[in-house]
């Protein structure tokens, strides 16, 4: 212990404030767990701050104005101006609004809250550094411990994200202004994302890529609607190219590109966005002092119950391995990890995850794809109903795209399913609970649903998979 030290015990510590260690923090409370939570940064994690809310904030805004600007099918004439400086302020007051949510709820909940940096001193005690010169430090002992620090951007050799020019998914959330020309690498999800608001903001974007497509892990018919679309909003894309430097030239600079082959090429842009993925961040806990192995990429294994192999050690949301890095995963995991904290027989199951790609159009996909119902040894039957054919859809001026039901064609239950068009993100919601709640093609058919709504397309693409289909020619 250094001098100035306190040191405090807690049944239930947490170490990270986002969607995993939040949640966690307030469910081991509500079971009655004197429940202790640290986090160094901002309550609400990358989720809130830097991540999931700015960005379709901006996504959200950047939409409004483009369409505004592009409705002359609807007889309006639009000329909208982006004020960059408002939208952020906007943008920031929706983050401060959650995140002080985020603050109370756990207050009112009757979470200890503790600002600063925790590292494990060893199994059972963490020293937690407090910010700024003279903040010190306290000691805290826990009965059991849930890990939850998140994620980072992963910088590429040559392109820091301390150079000016060079932007994370956090510095482009943060843009005072909207750059002429924006080169985007990566055109994964968060690279689509961000080069869709920024083309719908007014700059160029192009988009380099070393793989063959965009949005890698997608079907092709559902990624193809989404590049067709990006590039009627004039993104242009370089693909099998890798990013190998960058060099300033005046107030621009100059990125140099590669093929495998060793050809290069070479853009301009104002400032270069990198997002080529995320890695755990695992490396400020000093997680080897309590025994606590990381694999080579800096995951921790866990079992169902998130348990590290420290048995009351427990870890959640993107520092597990084999799990996606999404927030309603951290959520979900953090909620089994303190109720299993708490003694009760909870355990996690992933059968049923929902994913969202907030492009445009939007992607949501839930369960087994039509070739991995075959690899798992289904007979899948598959019903799909085109936006094309929505009269809801139409009325919205967003027909691209389609929804895709995957069922087992013996008993009928929905394995999975993907949606690309309006709304998926809201709409694989209803796929999900099929799957999750062993719906079969005939409930989710014969269940009403109201109209005119794009939701009607999820009953189509049922009907549609037992050749019923009333409104399209069935497969």
């Amino acid at each position: 212990m250094v001098v100035g030290d306190i040191s405090t015990g807690t049944e239930v510590l947490v170490i990270g404030a986002g969607p995993g260690g939040y949640v966690a923090a307030i469910r081991a409370a509500q079971r009655g767990l004197d429940t202790t939570l640290v986090e160094r940064d901002a309550y609400g994690g990358t989720c809130l701050n830097h991540g999931c809310i700015p960005s379709k904030a901006y996504i959200t805004a950047s939409s409004l104005a483009h369409e505004a600007g592009s409705a002359e099918e609807m007889g309006i004439h639009a000329d909208p101006a982006v004020d960059m400086s408002q939208m952020r302020s906007w943008k920031d007051d929706v983050v401060g609004r959650l995140t002080g949510g985020v603050e109370k709820l756990c207050k009112a909940n009757g979470v200890n809250l503790i600002e600063g940096t925790a590292r494990f001193k060893d199994d059972s005690s963490v020293r937690i550094e407090h910010g700024g010169e003279g903040q010190g430090s306290e000691t805290v002992e826990f009965e059991r411990c849930i890990v939850a620090t998140g994620s980072r951007p992963v910088q590429i050799p040559g392109f820091e994200f301390a150079d000016d020019p060079v932007w994370s998914s956090r510095d482009a959330l943060a843009a005072e202004s909207v750059p002429d020309e924006l080169l985007v690498v990566g055109a994964g999800y968060i690279g689509m994302e961000l080069s869709t608001a920024f083309a719908k903001l007014g700059a160029d974007v192009t988009v380099v890529e070393m793989l063959e497509d965009v949005l890698p892990g997608y079907e092709d018919d559902v990624s193809n609607v989404v590049r067709k679309r990006a590039e009627e909003l004039g993104i242009e894309f370089h693909f099998g190219e890798g990013a190998s430097g960058w060099s300033p030239d005046g107030d621009d600079v100059v990125v140099e590109t590669e093929t495998e082959d060793g050809e290069t090429s070479s853009y301009r842009a104002d400032k270069v966005l990198v997002a080529v993925g995320r890695s755990p961040v695992t490396d400020t806990v000093d997680a080897e002092n309590a025994g606590l192995e990381t694999d080579e990429k800096g995951f921790f294994e866990t079992d169902d119950r998130m348990r590290t192999s420290v048995d009351h050690i427990y870890a959640v949301g993107d520092v597990v391995a084999d799990s996606p890095m999404l927030a309603h995963v951290g959520s979900k995991e953090g909620i089994v990890a303190a109720e299993h904290a708490a003694g009760e027989p909870a355990a996690y199951d992933a059968q049923a995850v929902p994913a969202a790609v907030f492009t445009d159009p939007e992607i949501g996909t839930v369960g087994m794809t039509e070739s991995e119902a075959e690899e798992a040894g289904f007979t899948p039957a598959v019903g799909q109903m085109p936006f094309n054919a929505s009269g809801r859809a139409m009325t919205t001026g967003h027909t691209e795209g389609f929804v895709r039901v995957v069922a087992d064609e013996d008993s009928g239950f929905v394995l999975g399913g993907q949606i690309v068009g309006p709304e998926a993100s809201e709409l694989v919601a209803e796929l999900a609970l099929a799957v999750e709640m062993g719906a079969t093609l005939e409930d989710v058919a014969g269940t009403v649903h109201t109209h005119p709504t794009l939701a009607e397309a999820v009953m189509e693409a049922a009907e549609n998979a037992r050749g019923e289909a009333i409104h399209t020619l069935n497969r």
